[in-house]
């Protein structure tokens, strides 16, 4: 016996005004724009061919990307730079900002933060704290982004 499920008029109205094909990134959010909601949070998934082949090293894709109005979440990050940078930084958002005696504390036990930003000058220090930031995915690295020389504009995103 085969079980049918129901669909509800929410969805059969969706799936009339859904396209049929792909289209423009602006054109996109338009027609998702129009789809009737649902009582909790939804997301989006997206999909674009960007007709690379990531094989060949020239023609990798890295980085990270900023959204407008974030995404709902605030991050508690702490900022491993230079004492004269410190200030800016934790204008700029940042939980803690410093350099050796930010590392004795978490050393001594300190991990209410959820990124770690550092400026490469600052990695000689931060490598002592490999054993208790690698394993928990907290350690800086430049492929993530966070090892970079504008310790403020990262903090900011």
């Amino acid at each position: 016996m085969s079980k049918t499920r129901k669909i509800s008029k929410r969805t059969k109205a969706n799936i009339e005004i859904a396209p049929k094909e792909a289209m423009a990134p602006s054109e996109a959010c338009a027609a998702v724009k129009k789809f009737k909601g649902t009582k909790f949070d939804q997301t989006v998934n997206v999909c674009m061919h960007l007709g690379i082949d990531t094989a060949q090293a020239d023609q990798n894709l890295r980085g990270a990307i900023s959204l407008p109005r974030g995404i709902g979440k605030s991050k508690k990050v702490i900022a491993f730079c230079q004492s004269d940078v410190a200030a800016q930084a934790l204008a700029a958002g940042a939980v803690k900002a410093g350099g050796e005696e930010l590392v004795a504390e978490i050393e001594g036990g300190y991990m209410d933060f959820d990124v770690v930003v550092a400026s490469p000058d600052m990695m000689r220090v931060v490598s002592k704290l490999g054993k208790v930031l690698g394993p928990k995915g907290l350690m800086p690295s430049p492929k993530a982004g966070t090892v970079t020389p504008q310790v403020v504009q990262a903090v900011k995103e």
